[in-house]
């Protein structure tokens, strides 16, 4: 008793779970009762993995559980449903592949719940075999056509004829699916339903009730039913068009489109929950659709059907016999006694001379049957080797699965490896001197002294300007003045002194070189007379303005070499180390332009010293 209770706790929470899980959906926004019933059920089968079975799967596992010989109205507990329900699902995981298999346990139970709540609501623990073969061929997967060829032999006469207590037993148990999803108030059973799908007085046959149900649109109480195989079919279909009311770029499953609005399309979600945008309105007629063709696939098609003459439309089934195709029964003829007392039928028979027909056939009969059991037997001495054989292929073909999911692991290792490799090699190097304070410190350091350096070189290259104007103005006034010109000093015109430009502390001692100096190897008439004479002063500008701004330059080029080794020192001071070598570039051309100016001055001095001669004796 306590192991009943704790058992019944667990189909109840079990059932608790999967209704939650179906609430989760939001399924009860959908507004139309037809797809909500439709969608509820497609989960339930997806659920319980039903989908992946089809109606020959179930009466094979109906036929392995002694199902076909039972009467309808026969009773069965809990465990031979459970049974039934082990069968399906295990010979399922035999069919699928190794790396799609499902939990059989969990969908015996998720199914063996739902069928107690809807057909054992009450816990008796007891389920007609008619109940369970309705349910499982209605709510399994397959073909509609083939569920429903099956679902009306059940309910048929031995001629063919649909027997109406039978179809109205069908309805009152199929409708109860949509009642256990909490669908009762738009598809519940009433008595009406019977009469609302076929005429009483009317004979049905296969054909015709065939296009009863798959008629468009199909009776009232079973619409969800076509609605429910049409949705498995459209489950995976692209549509390449934009929904109006969402704007997702592409649209999975049905398409809806206006029939009022231009080019106004939705998907599924957006029509099944009424969203409407723009001048679009639910009340506007709207065309569901299960693929997509281009528009010249369209006029194409369009252009097919107005030049054929015949019809195109298809059957929605192909025709059946109108009786159904009686199995051969062979007791009349062969007994299963042994085979003396079949011997001595046969012996009877041939002493009759008024049977002499009949002896014939029943010879041939026997010697066929014969023949028939010697093929069997063969049949089965062949059946171990082909077991074995197909055992081995299946070995081997095992093996060779785990193989290559082997070598798959491994060359998916390896993929990871190389790409942590190139990310690695792709990320910037680690900067050491972040972490270093003494680097840190030096650093800093090289940051200040590039800081004077750079305000030393600005008023280096202020002197340089002033120094050039000058260079330029002196230049001007030898070039202008001769022999036969005023002499004038250069005082008057140039107004100002040189400036010059202070020596930094490392360029050490550099000798300045005066007007003697640069007059070594000439007479002590000339230097008197250059000392003497208005011209001496600008000529010694000239002289040493050119001598400061060539020491200046070397000092500071020197200076900035020797910077440049202490920056080397760090490896963080990249930036730094750039600038000074510009910086040391465009010091050293300075520097070759000021050699250029002494070379220069050099080459005047013959035509200086012809020109003090000159002025010293017409003195």
């Amino acid at each position: 008793m306590i192991e009943d209770r704790g058992r019944s706790g667990d189909i109840m929470a079990e059932r608790r779970q999967l209704f939650a899980e179906m609430r989760a959906q939001e399924l009860d926004s959908i507004r139309l009762s037809t797809y909500r019933t439709a969608c509820k059920l497609r989960f339930v089968q997806k659920k319980c993995n039903l989908h992946l079975v089809d109606i020959w799967n179930v009466i094979e596992a109906f036929r392995e559980n002694g199902l076909n010989t039972m009467d309808l109205n026969t009773e069965f507990t809990v465990a031979r449903l459970e049974a039934i329900l082990s069968t399906i699902f295990y010979q399922l995981n035999k069919r699928m592949p190794t790396t799609h298999q499902i939990n059989v346990e969990q969908s015996i139970s998720l199914l063996l719940n739902f069928l107690l709540a809807a057909y054992d609501p009450e816990g008796l623990g007891k389920m007609s075999v008619f109940v369970v073969k309705m349910a499982l061929a209605t709510i399994c997967g397959g073909k509609i056509l083939d569920k429903l060829r099956y679902i009306f032999s059940q309910i048929s006469d031995p001629g063919g004829i649909m027997v109406y207590s039978q179809f109205d037993q069908f309805l009152r148990e199929v409708l109860k699916l949509p009642m256990t999803v909490f669908e009762g108030p738009s598809f519940g059973y009433t008595e009406q339903a019977t009469r609302t799908c076929f005429a009483q007085q009317k004979k049905v046959s296969l054909n015709t009730f065939l296009d009863t149900m798959m008629s468009d649109p199909p009776p009232q109480c079973l619409v969800w039913l076509p609605l429910m195989h049409r949705l498995a079919n459209v489950e995976n279909v692209f549509h390449p068009v934009e929904c109006s009311y969402c704007h997702s770029e592409s649209i999975m499953g049905f398409r809806y489109r206006c029939q009022q609005c231009h080019n106004y399309q939705l998907c599924q979600d957006c029509f099944w929950r009424g969203h409407a945008s723009g001048s679009h309105s639910n009340q506007h007629q709207m065309k569901e659709y299960t693929s997509w063709k281009s528009p010249a696939k369209k006029l194409s098609n369009a252009l097919s059907k107005s030049l054929s003459c015949a019809s195109s439309r298809e059957p929605l089934h192909p025709m059946f016999p109108d009786m159904p195709e009686k199995p051969l029964n062979l007791a009349h003829i062969m007994t299963d006694d042994c085979l003396p007392s079949s011997l001595h039928l046969l012996i009877s028979l041939l002493e009759s001379s008024s049977h002499q027909e009949e002896e014939h056939s029943l010879i041939a009969r026997y010697t066929s049957r014969l023949a028939s059991d010697a093929a069997a037997a063969q049949q089965q001495q062949r059946v171990p080797n082909d077991i074995s054989f197909s055992l081995d292929a299946n070995k081997q073909q095992r093996q060779l699965i785990a193989e290559l999911e082997s070598k798959n692991r491994e060359i998916l290792q390896e993929i990871q490896r190389l790409r942590v490799q190139h990310e690695q090699a792709s990320q910037p190097p680690t900067c050491t001197s972040q972490q270093n304070p003494t680097l840190l410190a030096e650093l800093r350091l090289l940051r200040q002294r590039k800081d004077e350096l750079e305000q030393r070189m600005s008023a280096l290259q202020e002197s340089r300007r002033e120094l050039m104007v000058q260079l330029e103005q002196l230049m001007l006034l030898l070039k202008t003045q001769g022999p036969g010109s005023p002499r004038s000093s250069p005082s008057h015109t140039v107004s100002r002194s040189i400036p010059m430009p202070t020596q930094s502390e490392s360029a050490g001692t550099t000798p300045t070189h005066t007007p003697q100096d640069s007059l070594m190897g000439v007479g002590g008439d000339v230097q008197e007379a250059f000392a003497q004479g208005p011209r001496r002063n600008l000529r010694n500008d000239l002289l040493v303005a050119a001598d400061s701004i060539t020491n200046t330059m070397s000092s500071l080029v020197k200076e900035l070499n020797s910077g440049d080794t202490m920056v080397s020192l760090n490896p963080g001071g990249v930036e730094e180390e750039c600038y000074e070598n510009d910086l040391v570039q465009v010091l050293e051309d300075e520097l070759k332009m000021g050699e250029l100016l002494k070379h220069r001055r050099e080459q005047e001095k013959p035509h200086m010293v012809t020109y003090g001669l000159s002025y010293y004796y017409g003195k």
